[in-house]
């Protein structure tokens, strides 16, 4: 008797079994989370106060967020916004382990930082970068990360829009953003967008909803943009754009003046700038500021503020000779250009 309601059970486990297998969909999930998750750290920010009466110093959490990991030497790659202020980074792995953090390098205009951690190779897996030019609107992406401290959490949406623009902390336009429906909440932040084959395609870094937390509309800076900048976070610390070596005079100023361009304020002793003759502002013998060169275009391309000049001006390499448009006397002039190294 017992024999036969033992072959009843497994008989029975088998058809519930049978009757849920997994689509592909779902199995196609199951695989990328179970690749890429461990590659995937929980960011925490930290601050330091001094205690007024005993002057003992305290850490303090200032914020947390998450990254992901770049290479088998420890680099781990986040949001700036994440990173921003803090005293104290510490970077948790899929295993729990904590390590104390140091920064590397960070883009604020493309809100993208670099770390770094001293772990065990075995520990550090990066996620293989994926191919911009191949994303499309409806494709299938994931989102891995720590929203609201809850850590390795998966959310799955598409691609809702390609080419979107948004501000970074310092107020230059991110361009070609990718728009995720994938449910990015605050400690998304910094953390992956991956694509169906469990490649990076994006690092998630906004939101747009009233609440503070996810509305459908989540941003990610692209892959493309990310692999122009960390590698040179990682190399120098820094980003190195193309510049003329002018100082210019905040947009603020210009609208106020009605003027449409962006108005040199000063030129570097020394730089492109300065050996093509441009010209900043400069003070007659009564003491009042005489306006010099006024910025309106590149290559053809119209100027019109300091964010389009920057923009302009990261079409080109360190080197290239451009053609700069100038308002001067209320005249036109085309001056060339060798575009030189900046910060």
């Amino acid at each position: 008797m017992k024999r036969i309601i033992f072959i009843l059970f497994l008989f029975s486990f088998t058809i519930f079994c049978n009757d849920n297998p997994l689509l592909e969909d779902e199995k196609n999930t199951i695989d990328i989370f179970e690749k890429t998750s461990n590659s995937v750290v929980y960011i925490k920010n930290k601050g330091l106060k001094r205690d007024y009466f005993s002057r003992n110093v305290f850490e303090i959490p200032q914020g947390s967020g998450s990254g992901f990991i770049w290479d088998d030497t420890g680099h781990i790659v986040t949001n700036f916004h994440v990173i921003e202020g803090a005293k104290i980074l510490t970077v948790t792995l899929f295993d729990n382990s904590v390590y104390e953090a140091e920064v590397v390098g960070v883009d604020p205009n493309k809100d993208l930082a670099v770390l770094k951690i001293n772990a065990p190779q075995n520990k550090l897996k990066p996620i293989e970068a994926g191919n911009f030019n191949t994303l499309k609107v409806g494709r299938k992406v994931l989102a891995i990360g720590n929203p609201f401290g809850l850590d390795f959490t998966l959310t799955t949406g598409i691609i809702s829009a390609m080419g979107r623009e948004i501000k970074s902390t310092t107020g230059r336009t991110i361009h070609n953003v990718i728009q995720t429906d994938a449910s990015i909440n605050p400690g998304n932040s910094g953390g992956p967008l991956i694509n169906s084959a469990g490649k990076l395609i994006g690092v998630n870094t906004a939101i747009i909803s009233p609440s503070g937390s996810s509305a459908g509309i989540g941003f990610a800076i692209p892959i493309n943009t990310v692999l122009q900048i960390v590698p040179q976070l990682i190399k120098f610390g820094k980003v190195i754009r193309p510049g003329l070596g002018v100082i210019v005079l905040d947009d603020t100023y210009s609208k106020r003046l009605g003027i449409e361009g962006v108005v040199i304020r000063e030129v570097e002793r020394g730089s492109a700038a300065d050996i093509g003759g441009l010209q900043g502002l400069r003070r007659n013998i009564l003491g009042q500021v005489i306006l010099g060169d006024v910025i309106i275009g590149i290559e053809g391309e119209a100027v019109t503020n300091g964010d389009e000049l920057s923009d302009q001006l990261e079409k080109y390499r360190v080197g290239d000779i451009v053609s700069v448009i100038i308002l001067r006397d209320d005249q036109h002039y085309r001056i060339k250009i060798k575009l030189q190294a900046v910060n």
